[in-house]
């Protein structure tokens, strides 16, 4: 006989502290109370997203029937997929439905502790209760599931471990599988932020007793296993505390990590080595009577840390409110020794009294920030920030939730991020969540007993590097529909951003995307082709049948995190909006697809049926599921692979016409001369090592090229002893900011006050004010400056080089309208120049500039006239374009003696960064 006593909220989620937990199991009135035979936490990670099923098996060794409690601590971002009960011989399977819209605020009220936006510190506890039957046993299985998100540059997956008494079989066993590669991993001591009735193992520097860890490139299982004795050492009621495991995966400096199965796709975006935004941040202190005594002791010498940590480049204020308003200066301050030691002063004497003025607070922080923004005129290249932190309510001034949220709005116009700290119980925890919400920021909940201090250190960790401002991530509406955020105010640094969305075509062959931001000196761009291949999803890890989706029967975890991310979206969305009709619509949008893929929300709620006879097998059914683990082949696509040769899948088309004017090869330099309809090619000669100036424009234009050559064996039965090629080519550029980009066959280095570093083998662009560097992948690289100067550099690439072959470049000309007249260099000196030819005194008259093709070898021989020089040349072709285009040109013999300014070693650079020239109108050696 079974009788369901009561599930709290209808089986939904419970919100209590982890004191309300610590009884939980069995009746205390029961003399012999239920022995748990087991407790095992089964969880499977792919690509960021758990999966995670805890079993729970009860014995009722006593002669009468007993009442129990299954309860269990669950993150507050997860949502719960399933739960079953196993009495004796029937099964009681949960079920999620809408939730009647009438108890859906109750419901709200009740989970308003926190949401996905706030601190996965927080819990939320799932109670069931039931009666077992004398001498028989009980079973319970829940399931839920999560996606981790990055902080402080690691994933964090934390497991309660708190079965409430001793059991003979314990486990938590995960795997984790990153396709992108597993950078690091850790396993943290047990942790219990309450300590009642609990103790730490003997060593807690490093894993619990017991935790073995087996782990390869892209795969890792953890399984923490203690035994009754191991157990009782740490904590002999039971309460073991969290299981933590922390790690991060690997990451390309690109367009991020971008995963497609079966139709959806997800988008890892976590760009590193960039240079901080300054950030604008104003301090907003709650100094009101409430927060006497060791709040706000703690919180003062937090913020003694926090402004030491401060960049020279940041500028803050400190504001104290009360029922006053007390600014500490009426306007940001730029960060000095004087100044941080002048902000701790005035902290310091803060005192706590009167009332809770939070409408006036932060109107005049906003105030402060608008104002510097609007005079320094650095808005587009900082971030504003409000780091407030109350304990109470509003009780002085605007009162009113609705007018405190408008007032705000209002005032921040989206220039204004608010992260909010709500201390202890009183806070009002809604207000300032929705106040985090509106204004682009987080919030976190500090509970009463714990240190206020060394949460807002941490919680300001989060957000202490702005790298990125007003980020937009674009798909091709023809290819994605249903995608989830994709603009972003800010990008801090050891975060994440991530995008899912849902394919038109399952069959499309690459996905375009592109990213653009801004950073503290550049307005960045960033684009890609991602071949996408059909794949094949793995067995479901969730322990029950594929909810919704394409009836494959097979789970695809990305289709599954698309759905969580849009679900936490709307539900945002709806915690935001004041709009009745608009909040009804995002209800029933929230509603219907979390019932669809069986996640319990404030709109849904779980319900469970039977009894049912139970199956043979059922119970290993729902009690391995999760821990399977998983067997798809998922495509990662990091921007790009590693291996030579294009990877779009179609050509690539330059935006801009190459013009013949180049050095490529061994290396071959071609001159075109448009007006005359002529082209002229020679040969240098020179040695490994030798850096040649290409381009010398640096006191007029600014720009200057220099290509240094690397060197090769001759081929077989060739004229020469040896090849050299172009191996690096640096552009330098001193108008508007000086700059210098450094490019290989590998690799792309921007330097313009801040590094960056581009692979080739993937497709990207990066702009900046007047200069734009597009990389097309393992094909070439184009360099526009100030939109009237462009150069191509051809990448040329052997999949299995003979010795004579080297990897190398080619430098072609594409617009030269920006260099000067006094442009000068082996190629810049021909550029503002016209050429002809006159007659060859030993032949007959020729057509010579509409020669006809002849034979393999050199044609009649001319004379060329340029820049006053008569240069003897004979007619020949040459391949260029990367042998794509078979040109006809006069050559020029003897490492191109007379016709080139000089002779070949003036144009020998000391260093790749050289500016100087000595040749040219002008022209003077510079550093």
């Amino acid at each position: 006989m079974l009788l369901l006593l009561g599930l709290c909220l209808g089986l939904s989620l419970c919100v209590g502290s982890q004191e309300e937990a610590q009884s939980w199991g069995h009746s205390s009135e029961q003399k012999t109370k239920p022995l748990m035979t087991e407790f095992s936490v089964k969880s499977t990670i792919i690509s960021r997203y758990a999966f995670t099923t805890v079993s729970c098996r009860m014995l009722n060794r006593a002669s009468e029937d007993q009442d129990i409690e299954f309860q269990m601590q669950i993150p507050a971002a997860a949502f719960i997929t399933n739960f079953t009960m196993l009495i004796g011989d029937k099964v009681y399977q949960g079920e999620i439905t809408e939730r009647e819209k009438k108890s859906g605020d109750r419901v709200k009220e009740k989970r308003n502790k926190t949401t996905e936006e706030n601190g996965e510190k927080g819990t939320e506890i799932f109670r069931a209760s039931a009666v077992i039957p004398s001498k028989d046993k009980a079973a319970f299985f829940l399931s839920y599931e999560e996606l981790l998100q990055r902080r402080l540059g690691k994933y964090e997956h934390s497991i309660s471990v708190r079965p409430q008494q001793l059991s003979g079989r314990l486990s938590v066993d995960v795997n984790i599988l990153e396709s992108a590669g597993i950078a690091s991993l850790e396993v943290l001591p047990l942790h219990n932020s309450r300590q009642r009735g609990s103790g730490r193992g003997e060593d807690d520097s490093g894993p619990p007793p017991s935790t073995v860890i087996n782990q390869n490139e892209t795969f890792a299982n953890i399984i923490f296993k203690p035994t009754v004795v191991q157990q009782a050492r740490i904590a002999q009621n039971g309460i073991l505390g969290d299981f933590i495991i922390r790690y991060d995966v690997n990451r390309e400096q690109s367009i991020g990590d971008i995963q497609v199965l079966n139709g959806y796709f997800v988008h890892y975006f976590a760009p590193k080595d960039l240079p901080p935004l300054p950030k604008n941040v104003v301090f907003v202190l709650d100094s009101s009577a409430s927060m006497v005594g060791t709040k706000l002791r703690q919180t003062k010498d937090a913020l003694f840390t926090i402004l030491h940590d401060l960049r020279p480049q940041d500028r803050f204020s400190i504001i104290g409110f009360s029922n006053r308003i007390k600014v500490w200066k009426d306007h940001l301050i730029s960060v000095t020794p004087d100044s941080i030691r002048d902000g701790k002063v005035y902290i310091h004497h803060m005192s706590p009294t009167g009332g809770t003025d939070i409408n006036g607070a932060l109107q005049r922080a906003i105030r402060l920030l608008n104002k510097y923004v609007a005079h320094s005129g650095i808005g587009d290249r900082s971030v504003s920030l409000i780091v407030f932190l109350t304990d109470g309510k509003p009780t002085v001034g605007e009162t009113h939730t609705l007018k405190i949220l408008n007032n705000t709005r209002e005032a921040a116009r989206g220039q204004v991020c608010i992260f909010t700290i709500g201390i202890g119980n009183d806070v009002d925890f809604r207000l300032l969540e929705k106040l985090s919400l509106e204004n682009c920021g987080l919030t976190r909940r500090v509970h009463e007993e714990e240190d206020a201090g060394s949460q807002l250190i941490g919680f300001y960790d989060e957000i202490r590097t702005p790298l990125l401002s007003d980020i937009r991530i674009d798909y091709p509406p023809s290819s994605v529909v249903q995608a989830t955020k994709t603009l972003f105010p800010n990008y801090f640094n050891g975060s994440e951003i991530i995008i899912a969305g849902k394919l038109v075509d399952r069959k499309l062959d690459h996905l375009h995307v592109e990213v653009t931001a801004s950073n503290s000196k550049k307005f960045i761009i960033l684009k890609t082709d991602v071949p996408v291949r059909p794949q094949k999803a793995g067995k479901d890890v969730t322990g029950s049948p594929r909810p919704g989706g394409d009836g494959e029967g097979d789970t695809n975890h990305i289709e599954r995190l698309w759905s969580y991310l849009t679900t936490k979206e709307l539900l945002s969305s709806w915690l935001q909006s004041d709009d009745e009709p608009e909040k009804e619509r995002l209800r029933q949008r929230a509603q219907a697809l979390a019932v669809s893929y069986r996640f319990l929300t404030p709109f849904t709620s779980m319900k469970l049926r039977g009894p049912v006879p139970r199956m043979d097998g059922l119970e290993e059914a729902h009690g391995m599921s999760a821990a399977m683990g998983p067997e798809p082949v998922v495509q990662s696509v990091r921007g790009a692979g590693t291996q030579p040769g294009p990877l779009l899948k179609k050509p690539y088309q330059p935006r801009i016409k190459i013009s013949k004017t180049s050095v490529d090869g061994d290396p071959h330099f071609v001159v075109d001369f448009p007006l005359s309809r002529l082209t002229v090619c020679f040969n240098i000669d020179g040695q490994p090592g030798d850096i040649l100036r290409l381009v010398s424009d640096h006191r007029d234009s600014g720009v200057t090229v220099n290509g240094e050559l690397i060197g090769a064996p001759a081929p077989p039965n060739g004229h020469k002893k040896q090849r050299t090629y172009l191996r690096t080519i640096t552009i330098l550029i001193n108008k508007p900011e000086r700059s210098y980009l450094e490019i290989t066959p590998s690799r792309v280095i921007l330097d313009g006050g801040d590094r960056l570093v581009l692979p080739c083998n993937q497709s990207v662009v990066v702009g900046s004010w007047g200069l734009e560097v597009s990389v097309s992948a393992n094909a070439n690289v184009t360099v526009t400056i100030q939109g009237s100067i462009a150069f191509v550099i051809l990448i040329h690439l052997y999949k299995k080089p003979a010795p004579f072959q080297r990897h190398h470049l080619g430098f072609y000309i594409a617009n030269s309208e920006g260099l000067s007249s006094n442009c000068h260099g082996l190629l810049g000196q021909f550029l503002n120049q016209d050429a002809r030819l006159t007659e060859d005194p030993a032949g007959p008259s020729q057509n010579l500039t509409h020669p006809l093709l002849l034979q393999v070898g050199e044609g009649p021989e001319a004379v060329l006239t340029v820049k006053g020089h008569q240069v003897p040349v004979v007619w020949k072709q040459r391949k260029i374009y990367n042998g794509e285009e078979q040109i006809d040109c006069w050559f020029a013999r003897n490492n191109a003696a007379k016709l080139i300014d000089g002779e070949y070693k003036d144009y020998l650079a000391s260093h790749p960064f050289d500016t100087g020239m000595t040749l040219g109108r002008g022209m003077s050696r510079e550093l």
